[in-house]
């Protein structure tokens, strides 16, 4: 068994690093403002993330403080609604945030992600890149509302759940999945009660503990490389143009325009269209 050793961890702004046994939790820690992925909050994210290749347990866990696990990129900075000035600059600005999360699948140690409430648009970018995602009984995984990008979120999905599928998720403003939708379709390992996400997460890690930090890094490196060959890698290496390319289209320039005029909550309102006939396996207004 691993036992748990005293770590002086950095003080952060936006999140927070807590030891719980072989455990080390990541937690995201804006919860006023739904854990909105700032550039504070980014930055402090990676660097955390380097800290814990040397430090803290053999396991590290990512979860968001308060009701969920995050709304996505802050629209307010990283996900501004105005163009970028060009677009060597949007996409690079692109690729810089979806390294800091490739630097998930990368990390010498286990990551999983332990998602509750809310995991909106670019918040999902995390739980694809971790190695293990536990997803609780009232979780809310979605597309971003308005329909400002398009080549970002769900073309990363498409190792887990398989093109039709995320075709389906993005092609609907705001569609979204619950948690045995998000296990049905493979993008998430399990879903628990909310009450005892934590705790099971916390379970999980002490056993796989149990096993050398060396041998862990290994089997990690080993699954890795296999599923690299099967083009996980490879699915992330375009997202970033094509949602550039769609940043300064036509009717995207269009419509950012027009969300300028009109607000944002009023544009977020015009496309949320609840079907009348929802199926199983997607929009469950009820919930």
């Amino acid at each position: 068994m691993t036992e748990s050793t005293q770590v002086t961890f950095p003080a952060y702004t936006t999140i927070r690093l807590e030891q719980k046994g072989a455990l080390t939790w990541l937690i995201l820690n804006r919860p006023e403002k739904a854990n909105a992925l700032s550039n504070e909050l980014l930055d402090e994210f990676s660097d955390a993330l380097r800290f814990l290749e040397t430090a803290g347990g053999p396991v590290i866990a990512i979860r968001g403080e308060g009701r969920g696990f995050s709304a996505g990129f802050d629209l307010d900075q990283v996900g501004k609604l105005t163009s970028a000035k060009d677009a060597v600059s949007d996409r690079e600005r692109l690729q810089r945030n979806l390294n800091r999360f490739l630097a998930i699948w990368d990390h010498p140690k286990p990551i999983i992600a332990a998602v509750h409430g809310y995991c909106a648009a670019g918040a999902t970018q995390m739980c694809v890149y971790a190695d293990i995602t536990i997803v609780a009984d009232n979780v809310r995984i979605s597309e971003p509302t308005v329909p400002i990008g398009g080549g970002y979120i769900a073309p990363l999905w498409v190792p887990l759940v398989g093109p039709k599928r995320a075709k389906e998720f993005a092609f609907v403003p705001g569609n979204s999945i619950n948690g045995p939708t998000a296990v049905e379709w493979g993008w998430a390992n399990h879903c628990v009660a909310a009450d005892e996400l934590i705790a099971v997460v916390e379970d999980l890690a002490e056993r796989i503990a149990m096993i050398a930090p060396e041998v862990l890094r290994i089997k990690k490196l080993s699954i890795n490389k296999a599923a690299d060959a099967m083009g996980f890698r490879a699915a992330s290496a375009s997202v970033a143009e094509m949602d550039t390319l769609l940043h300064f289209s036509t009717p995207v320039l269009e419509l950012k325009q027009w969300i300028q005029e009109v607000g944002l909550k009023t544009a977020m309102q015009h496309y949320r269209v609840e079907s009348t006939n929802p199926l199983t396996t997607t929009r469950k207004p009820d919930q």
